[in-house]
């Protein structure tokens, strides 16, 4: 018999959800309340973008440039060349947040890789905060 790991259950929980037996389980990191859209770890409560900008599956995301927590964040679809994040790139002062787009519609980055987030945007304001500074470091 198959181990029960984090990802088959959330995986089973998502799929009772999809036909209406439960509501879909959260992976909401600890100290983070999608209920509210806000973060209260750290003593922060700033708006991470939980729901805000779903796309709900209808194309790319829309493009996004602004200041959060005194970083530039950035959003925005690319030509091509960049496959796991859909033809979309997120950036950090300048410096590209590889995300990853998850077949429920989520994201995901290398920054936050097990905390799937509805859109880059949250994506980018998740990775700020979990930086709490630091510079992203460029993947090469």
């Amino acid at each position: 018999m198959p181990r029960l790991t984090r990802r088959r259950a959330l995986a089973a929980g998502a799929a009772v959800a999809a036909t209406g037996g439960l509501p879909a389980p959260s992976a909401a990191a600890p100290g983070h309340s999608r209920e509210h859209g806000h973060s209260h770890e750290h003593g922060h409560d700033h708006d991470l973008g939980h729901d805000l900008d779903h796309d709900h599956g209808h194309g790319a995301p829309e493009a996004f440039d602004e200041v959060y927590l005194g970083r530039r964040i950035q959003g925005r679809p690319l030509a091509s060349g960049h496959h796991h994040g859909g033809g979309y790139g997120v950036f950090i002062d300048g410096v590209e947040l590889h995300v990853m787009r998850n077949a429920d519609g989520s994201w995901i980055s290398v920054v936050g890789h097990y905390d799937p987030v509805p859109s880059p945007r949250a994506a980018a304001r998740a990775a700020v905060v979990e930086l709490r500074g630091a510079p992203l470091v460029p993947l090469t």
